[in-house]
């Protein structure tokens, strides 16, 4: 008598898996596109702030601002990034788990 083998829980699950992947890609790709424009505008709006600029001190104090800024904005985007990062992870993890229940 050959036992028979269930297929049909791995395959949600694979199945379920790539759902997981294609939903972070559209985010992250999202995201990205998102993030470029951000960057454009920041870029944009600095330039023309440094054109307003006359004295050594002037510069060096719109340099200092300006890394500031983007640094924060750099973090901001790094964040949202691990964001969609962990929750695919933790969604991915819940279901292997699934299948060892």
């Amino acid at each position: 008598m050959t036992p028979t083998i269930d297929f049909e829980k791995p395959m949600e699950t694979a199945k379920s898996l790539m759902a997981i992947q294609t939903e972070a890609f559209t985010k992250t790709f999202e995201l990205q596109k998102k993030s470029g424009e951000e960057m454009v505008s920041f870029f944009k709006a600095e330039s023309e702030k440094a054109k307003e600029l006359k004295t050594p001190e002037d510069i060096i104090k719109y340099n200092i601002e300006a890394n500031k800024a983007f640094f924060a904005l750099l973090k901001t985007q790094g964040e949202a990034f691990g964001e969609i990062a962990t929750s695919a992870r933790d969604a991915a993890v819940a279901e292997v788990e699934k299948l060892t229940k």
